[in-house]
């Protein structure tokens, strides 16, 4: 008899006994801080002004005296064109306008004394308007080859290519001996950056956010070549140029960064966030706790004080309600659980501004000491051993396991 009540009762005590419920509560306090609103957005790395340094002249590369990222000073000859043609050119024309000074001196002579023959009548009109044409056309035929002269001194002069600013050469496209032809368009010899030290960003922003955005917000940006490095910047300028993508309208939105570092490298992705709003120091909370609430298990273990705690009250949503304002910035209504004295579970009710899905200002309603419920963890399920589970079939859900409790099911609030 004693046997059977032994065996009875551990069957009891291990088969039918309710197991003791261990949860642990996740609580923080309220946080005073900043809180943002941001959009991500990506772009390329650029120096602020860079200059493409080309040739008016057509000709073969002589020599060249700076290569890639070469230090250069404004008015340092970067190349030469070879410039015998050139001068050949120059030569000839200034023999050709020697020539035209001698016709011009032969001529003026010829109409001074013309002009004193027709004085005394001793020619007639016709022969002395013939000596003034002569000498008209030959003061002309200076003019024009001076010109001529003019121009080809200056077409000498363009085959020495000077830096027209301070800066480091990000590119050269020429060698020494290749022929530049600028019948067309004018070639591109070298690209000069002008401070490397000053970059900006040009990020591509979708025309959903581009509401957003206004010259001088804040803007954090990192790169690849440094991941756990965090760079800053400030928006300059919006352009309006649109560029569409797969039916997708972008704009270029300029960032400027400071680079004195010289980390920054021309042509990196810059990965951006641009600030849209900030608000320092206020209260803010995790956005979890405006939706958890207890269910069955926290009420088996903490006392709630609350008028829906015994299905007793309207029950509402969990969701922020969202009130009038007569200003600009709109607040909104949230019910969040603090735990107090004797672990006693209270619900307030509480006005938050801005929330960024990660955490909400809060308004009013909250004191710095408050220990707010963000959600709970079951401490009393354990593993089943090493059983394998399989991935296909679907796993049973409680409110009290995994992660913890942040809003959902049927317990009332």
């Amino acid at each position: 008899m004693i046997g059977g009540i032994i065996v009875l009762s551990a069957v009891w005590y291990f088969f039918i006994r309710e197991k003791e419920v261990k949860i642990q509560l996740e609580t923080t306090k309220p946080d005073m801080g900043e809180i943002s609103n941001s959009i991500t957005a990506t772009g390329k790395v650029q120096p602020v002004d860079t200059v493409a340094v080309g040739t008016q002249i057509s000709g073969i590369i002589k020599k060249t005296y700076v290569n890639f990222n070469s230090t250069v000073k404004k008015g340092q000859l970067l190349a030469t064109l070879d410039p015998d043609l050139f001068q050949y050119q120059t030569e000839q024309i200034n023999a050709n306008l020697q020539n035209a000074k001698s016709k011009l001196a032969y001529n003026e002579i010829n109409f001074n004394r013309q002009q004193q023959l027709y004085k005394v009548g001793a020619i007639s009109k016709a022969d002395f308007d013939v000596a003034t044409n002569q000498f008209n056309a030959a003061r002309a035929q200076v003019n024009s080859v001076s010109a001529q002269l003019s121009t080809a001194r200056k077409n000498l002069s363009l085959t020495n290519i000077y830096s027209p600013i301070d800066g480091t050469v990000l590119n050269r496209n020429v060698s020494e001996g290749q022929t530049v032809a600028s019948s067309f368009s004018t070639p591109t010899l070298f690209s000069i950056a002008k401070d490397l030290t000053k970059m900006q960003i040009r990020a591509s922003v979708d025309e959903a956010d581009i509401g957003n955005i206004v010259k001088g917000p804040k803007a954090t940006f990192t790169i690849d070549a440094f991941p756990d490095e965090t760079f800053n910047g400030s928006v300059s300028e919006v352009r309006l140029q649109p560029t569409v993508s797969s039916n997708v309208v972008n704009y270029t939105t300029i960032i400027n960064a400071d680079n004195s570092s010289l980390k920054l490298k021309p042509g990196m992705t810059a990965n951006i966030t641009i600030y849209t709003q900030v608000l320092k120091n206020i209260m803010k909370i995790p956005a979890a706790a405006t939706s958890f609430r207890p269910d069955s298990l926290v009420m088996k273990k903490y006392k709630v004080d609350s008028p829906f705690a015994n299905g007793k009250g309207k029950r509402k949503g969990t969701g922020p309600k969202k009130e009038k304002s007569g200003g600009e910035n709109k607040s909104e209504a949230a019910g969040i659980w603090v735990i107090g004295k004797d672990s006693i579970i209270t619900r307030k009710r509480i006005r938050t501004g801005m929330n960024n899905d990660t955490e909400i200002q809060v308004i009013s309603g909250l004191d710095r000491n408050d220990n707010i419920f963000t959600g709970y963890k079951n401490l009393s399920k354990k593993p089943s051993g090493n059983a394998a589970k399989s991935p296909f079939m679907p796993q049973r859900r409680d409110g009290g396991s995994g992660g913890g409790n942040r809003g959902g099911g049927g317990g009332p609030r």
